[in-house]
């Protein structure tokens, strides 16, 4: 598989004509031969304050991706959209189907699912602490331990960053789209503060727990409209230090207390619909380049040394 982030990220409170331009441009090569078999598109507003429209796009042909990403490529990192006014990123990761797994409350599909045929059905290796890695098959034979730290390279504007083998990628998502009433009362004034919070403290603080990067973003629709749609996006040091904070930390243990004390409340009346997808790659399975963002941009903040926190990258 092949899940592909582009990112565009910007101050202004106004979508600039080089973003709109950028966006347009990417929109249109969908429809090439050797496009996306899907596409999400999101938005969020970043730790240092920058508005950011995520697109997620995914390809079952690794072949056809890198065929179409030749000239993607060109148009969204091309010195073209080199400015002051918005920075530009790319985040890849093209894992064997070995290498994750995906899991829903219900058979409606999100992500990466949107590129199979049918669900299995339920699974037994589910709701218990380390589900995830008995889900993933070459974890039954793999400790799927973190390999070398991260590394970067480039100038102040361009910025490629060195995969790290293992490193782990997980999109939670929440869909609240059909709930209504009480149903929906209750998710969005006492779930979802307490989701906020846990995103935020990965966000900003995530790396005391081996986060290298977190974003808690709104699905939106093809004019920009938010959609009853969310899932946070993080990148992980390892599949342990997903583990660990699942299990033990105050910010998790929040987030599923509430979670379980809304699905007891509810049970299978309940419409708010969960699902993950979890990835743990191989070093040579990932691709992150970053034109003109700022030094705390996805990867770039975990990847740095810290005697270079400033003047990695084009201060707007």
């Amino acid at each position: 598989m092949v899940m592909a982030y582009f990112g565009t990220q910007y101050r202004d409170a106004d979508e600039p004509a080089l973003v709109q331009g950028a966006l347009v441009a990417l929109s249109e090569t969908y429809a090439a031969a050797d496009g996306p078999a899907h596409v999400d598109r999101a938005a969020y507003t970043d730790e240092a304050g920058f508005y950011t429209v995520l697109t997620i796009a995914y390809w079952d042909d690794p072949i056809r991706f890198d065929r179409w990403f030749v000239q993607a490529r060109a148009m969204w990192l091309g010195e073209q959209n080199l400015s002051d006014e918005a920075g530009f990123f790319v985040e890849v990761v093209r894992p064997t189907t070995s290498r994750f797994e995906t899991l829903f409350s219900s058979n409606r599909a999100e992500g990466v699912a949107n590129l199979s045929e049918r669900f299995t059905g339920p699974v037994a290796e589910h709701a218990y602490w380390g589900g995830a890695r008995d889900r993933i098959p070459l974890a039954q034979i793999d400790p799927l331990d973190s390999g070398e730290p991260l590394g970067v390279s480039g100038d102040r504007y361009r910025q490629v960053v060195r995969g790290q083998h293992n490193l782990c990628l997980i999109r939670s998502g929440q869909d609240w789209s059909d709930t209504d009433g009480d149903e929906r009362r209750m998710y969005l004034e006492e779930i979802e503060p307490i989701l906020r919070a846990g995103m935020d403290f990965l966000r900003d603080d995530g790396q005391s727990v081996g986060c290298f990067a977190n974003r808690y973003v709104q699905l939106v629709d093809s004019d920009g409209n938010p959609v009853d749609k969310t899932f946070g996006m993080s990148w992980w040091r390892s599949l342990a230090d997903l583990d660990e904070w699942a299990r033990r930390h105050p910010t998790h243990l929040s987030i599923f207390g509430k979670a379980m004390k809304y699905l007891a409340a509810l049970g299978p009346k309940a419409r708010l619909r969960l699902y993950h997808e979890v990835t743990v790659a191989a070093a040579e399975q990932q691709y992150f380049e970053y034109l003109g963002c700022h030094p705390e941009t996805g990867m770039l903040r975990a990847a740095r040394k810290p005697e270079s926190n400033t003047g990695t990258a084009s201060q707007r």
